[in-house]
């Protein structure tokens, strides 16, 4: 194998290893800053279950599928339309883990209506959402810069 092609093989791999830390910690960040506030109420669907526990594997399952896409859009040469199109992904992604957890530490356990549950969900959300993941894509478009 040349050295060009072990070069490239190489930061990809450092590339998709930094994309998916990234991932992983801001989601949990996320998770834990919006939907923090019912991490002691029990979940509707595992009694068992800890928010630890939903906040972890929401976050790995982030990481598994966010990572493959955002190695697909790093393909887009236009950085405007790739960071834009990071930026959707994290906010729905990120919106329907927080939705997941109101309505199955919250609203499963009250009588609230589709919309009410979309707001409150808003209400929790937008904050922690617009923060992480800005500072998220800038910090790794920065770093991706410099490899």
């Amino acid at each position: 194998m040349n050295q060009n092609l072990k070069h490239k093989i190489f930061l990809l791999l450092k590339k998709l290893i930094l994309i998916a830390v990234f991932l992983f910690v801001f989601t949990f960040l996320e998770i834990y800053w919006a939907m923090g506030s019912f991490s002691e109420r029990m979940s509707s669907g595992c009694l068992d279950c800890s928010f630890f526990d939903d906040a972890y594997l929401m976050s790995v399952f982030t990481t598994i599928f966010l990572t493959i896409v955002f190695l697909f859009l790093t393909l887009i040469k236009n950085k405007y339309l790739q960071i834009g199109l990071e930026f959707i992904c994290l906010i729905f992604l990120w919106f329907l883990w927080d939705y997941g957890i109101f309505v199955d530490r919250e609203s499963a356990w009250s009588t609230y209506l589709l919309n009410e549950e979309i707001m409150y969900t808003l209400s929790f959300s937008f904050f922690p959402i617009l923060v992480l993941s800005t500072v998220m894509l800038v910090a790794l478009h920065y770093i991706l810069k410099k490899l």
